[in-house]
C-alpha cells in the first residue's frame, strides 16, 4: 500500500483503509463518501470539506501541552492563546474555532478594523484580544470601545506615533482605557521564508531606545498602569526551535529590565506565532525537528530561568498559533478532469505498409516486452524515439511517422513501468520524470493553493481512492486556469504518483491537505475562478452530518463583486441573442434561457456523469 505520507503529515487525523482516506474519528467516513453525497445535491467543481473536531483537538493540544509543562516547572506565571484572524477569518471556519476555544478562553488577534469587529463580536469577554499592525485613530477609538465593552483588550503598540494616539485618546475617554503592548525590535531572526519578521529591520516594533522613550511617555501620561504586555514575532513556520529560543533570551531580558524600569504592571510576554506543522509526504523532506511537547517545555523553563536569575515575576505568556490551529481542518478535494496525454493508446497507432525502420523496431519492442528484457526495452525505446523526433526535424519522417513514435514510445515506457513497478530502480524516477501524465485538476491554484504558486509551499496531495492498487503514474498536475503557473511539476526527491484512470467510466478525486491556514484569505480570483464550495462535517459515532454548505459564487456574483453592472451585461446579451440572425427563431429562447443558467452557476468545469 502507498500511504503518501500519512503517517508523517497526518497526525492521526486521517488513516487508510482498504483502499480509501478515512476521517480517523467518530464513525470514520471516507472522504469519497462525502464529496459523492455533496456532489449527488448538484455541487460540482471543487470542495473545500471543513472538519471543526481538528480545530478542536489543535485548541486542547496547545492548552494541554503548556498545562503540563507549567506544572512539571512549578511556573508561576498562566497561559493564554490567541488565534491570528489573518490566518483563516471565513465566518465556518472562525465559529468553529471560538466555539471549540470557549473552553480555554482562547481569543483573537486583530490586525485591522474589520478584523478588530470580528474580535469584538466573537468571543467572551474573559477571552484576550490583541490588536497589532499599524494603527490610526479610528482603530484605536475601536479598541476604547472594546474596553467599555468589557473585554480584555491589548493594543500592541509598533511605533512612538501610535502611542500619542492612544494617550490623546485617553484623555477623552479616560473610563475606558484598553491595556497597553510594546512590540519589540529583536536582534534575533527566524528562519526560512518569513525570516525578516524577525531582526532589527523588520517592518514592525520599537528598538530599545524607542522602548525607553515609550515607557517615558507612559509615566508622564499617567498610562504606565495600563502597560501590561511585550511582543515579539520573528516569523510564521519555525521549523528550528533553536531560533525561537535565542529569541526568547532576548525577550526575556528585554522585559526582566522593563519591569526593573518601573514597568510594575508588566506581566505578559506574547510569544507571537510560528509555531510550525509539518507539510512533508517523505521522511527525507521532513522539516520540523521539534515537537509541541519540546516547544511548551522550552519556553517555559527559559523564561523561568531568566526571570528566576533577574529576580522578577514569571511573566504571563501568550501565544499566536494560527497556522497550528487551523492548517489540519480543512481539506481540498477536486476532481480530475482529464488525463491530458492517456491519447497515447495502441489504438492510435496508424502503422503504414512501409514503416521508417526505427518505428518497425519500437513496433517490435512493444510486441515482445516483458518482465525479463523490460529495463533493457525501456532504454532501447527512448534511445529510438529520440532518434526519431530528431528525423522529423531533419524532414526525413512525416507528421504520421511522428505520430507512430511517440505513441508506440509512450506505449513500451509505460508498459515496462508497469512490469517493473515492483523493483526499486532509482532510474526509473528520472525516466518517470520523461513520461509525466499530466493530470488536468478542476480547481485554481492561485485561488485555493496560492502559497504553492507564491512561496512553493508544499501540501500533502493523495488520490481518496484506488490505495490498494500501487500507482504508477508519474504526475504532474495542472488546474484549470490560463496560466502555466498553475502547475506541481513532478519532483524527482519529492515525486507523487497516481493511477491510471479511464475517466469515462469512474472519478477520480484528489486531496489536498493542511490547507486550512492562510490559503483561502490569500486566494485570488485569477481568471475569476472563486472560492470553492466549502461545507462542514461533524462526525459522532454512528454517522457524518454535513452542515452549513455555502456554494462557490456565481458568475454573476463575481461579476458583480468586480463592480459589473450585470443588469446591463444580461440585457445586453439578451439583445444580442434576440437580434442575431444567426439564431433560427424556435432557438432565441432556449439560448436565453441557456445563458441566465450558465450566469447562476460557478465558474469552475462540469462533467456530466
Amino acid at each position: 500500500m502507498h500511504n503518501y505520507g500519512i503517517d508523517i503529515w497526518g497526525d492521526d487525523n486521517f488513516i487508510i483503509e482498504g483502499s480509501l482516506v478515512k476521517v480517523n474519528d467518530g464513525c470514520k467516513p471516507a472522504l469519497l463518501s462525502i464529496v459523492k453525497e455533496i456532489r449527488a445535491q448538484g455541487k460540482q467543481g471543487p470542495l473545500l470539506l471543513r472538519f471543526p473536531h481538528l480545530i478542536k483537538k489543535q485548541i486542547k493540544n496547545i492548552f494541554q501541552n503548556f498545562h503540563r509543562a507549567k506544572e512539571e516547572l512549578n511556573y508561576q506565571g498562566n497561559f493564554q492563546a490567541v488565534f491570528p484572524l489573518k490566518v483563516n477569518q471565513f465566518p465556518n471556519f472562525i465559529e468553529a474555532l471560538t466555539e471549540a476555544g470557549k473552553a480555554y478562553d482562547y481569543g483573537l488577534e486583530a490586525g485591522s478594523k474589520a478584523e478588530l469587529l470580528i474580535a469584538m463580536s466573537h468571543i467572551k469577554n474573559s477571552a484576550p484580544i490583541t490588536v497589532n499592525g499599524f494603527k490610526d485613530r479610528e482603530i484605536v477609538e475601536l479598541g476604547f470601545i472594546s474596553a467599555l465593552m468589557g473585554q480584555d483588550i491589548t493594543l500592541t503598540i509598533e511605533g512612538i506615533n501610535e502611542l500619542e494616539t492612544i494617550i490623546e485618546v485617553a484623555t477623552e475617554q479616560p473610563n475606558s482605557i484598553p491595556y497597553i503592548g510594546l512590540r519589540i525590535k529583536l536582534h534575533s531572526l527566524g528562519v526560512g521564508v518569513w525570516a525578516k519578521s524577525g531582526g532589527i529591520n523588520s517592518k514592525f516594533g520599537l528598538t530599545s531606545t524607542e522602548l525607553i522613550k515609550a515607557i517615558a511617555l507612559l509615566k508622564k501620561s499617567n498610562l504606565l498602569d495600563k502597560f501590561t504586555m511585550i511582543h515579539f514575532h520573528i516569523g510564521s513556520q519555525i521549523t528550528d526551535i533553536g531560533y525561537l529560543k535565542k529569541a526568547i533570551r532576548e525577550a526575556g531580558n528585554i522585559y526582566a529590565d522593563l519591569v526593573k524600569l518601573g514597568a510594575y504592571n508588566l506581566n505578559t510576554i506574547n510569544l507571537g506565532g510560528g509555531l510550525a506543522v509539518e507539510y512533508a509526504q517523505n521522511s527525507e523532506s521532513r522539516k520540523v525537528k521539534y515537537s509541541l511537547s519540546e516547544y511548551a517545555n522550552d519556553i517555559i523553563f527559559m523564561l523561568d530561568t531568566i526571570t528566576k536569575s533577574k529576580k522578577v515575576k514569571a511573566p504571563d505568556i501568550l501565544i499566536e498559533s494560527g497556522r497550528y490551529a487551523a492548517a489540519s481542518h480543512a481539506v481540498l478535494i477536486a476532481p480530475v478532469f482529464e488525463l491530458v496525454s492517456e491519447g497515447y493508446l495502441a489504438s492510435d497507432l496508424s502503422l503504414k505498409e512501409t514503416n521508417p525502420p526505427l518505428i518497425e523496431e519500437l513496433n517490435d519492442l512493444y510486441k515482445n516486452i516483458d518482465s525479463r528484457n523490460a529495463l533493457e526495452y525501456l532504454h532501447d525505446a527512448l534511445d529510438h524515439l529520440n532518434s526519431l523526433l530528431t528525423l522529423f526535424d531533419l524532414g526525413y519522417i512525416d507528421l504520421l511517422d511522428r505520430s507512430n513514435s511517440e505513441v508506440l514510445g509512450h506505449l513500451i515506457i509505460k508498459k515496462s513501468i508497469t512490469l517493473l513497478q515492483d523493483q526499486n530502480y532509482k532510474e526509473l524516477l528520472h525516466i518517470q520524470n520523461m513520461i509525466q501524465e499530466k493530470y488536468l485538476i478542476n480547481f485554481s491554484m492561485f485561488q485555493s493553493m496560492p502559497d504553492f504558486w507564491g512561496l512553493n509551499q508544499h501540501f500533502p496531495i493523495m488520490p481518496l481512492s484506488k490505495l490498494d492498487i500501487k500507482p504508477t503514474r508519474s504526475a504532474t498536475l495542472w488546474d484549470i486556469t490560463c496560466d502555466s503557473d498553475g502547475e506541481i511539476s513532478y519532483d524527482t526527491k519529492n515525486p507523487l504518483f497516481l493511477h491510471s484512470i479511464n475517466l469515462k467510466n469512474e472519478e477520480y478525486f484528489l486531496g489536498f491537505f493542511l490547507v486550512g491556514a492562510y490559503q483561502e484569505v490569500l486566494g485570488m480570483n485569477h481568471n475569476l475562478f472563486a472560492h470553492p464550495t466549502e461545507a462542514t462535517i461533524k462526525i459522532d459515532n454512528e454517522q457524518y452530518f454535513i452542515e452549513n454548505i455555502i456554494e462557490s459564487p456565481s458568475i454573476l456574483d463575481i461579476l458583480d463583486n468586480l463592480n459589473y453592472d450585470t443588469l446591463r451585461i444580461q440585457k445586453t446579451v439578451k439583445d444580442k441573442i434576440t437580434s442575431s440572425q444567426l439564431i433560427p427563431d424556435h432557438l432565441r429562447s432556449k439560448t436565453i434561457d441557456s445563458i441566465e443558467i450558465f450566469l447562476g452557476e460557478n465558474g469552475y468545469l462540469k462533467t456530466v456523469k
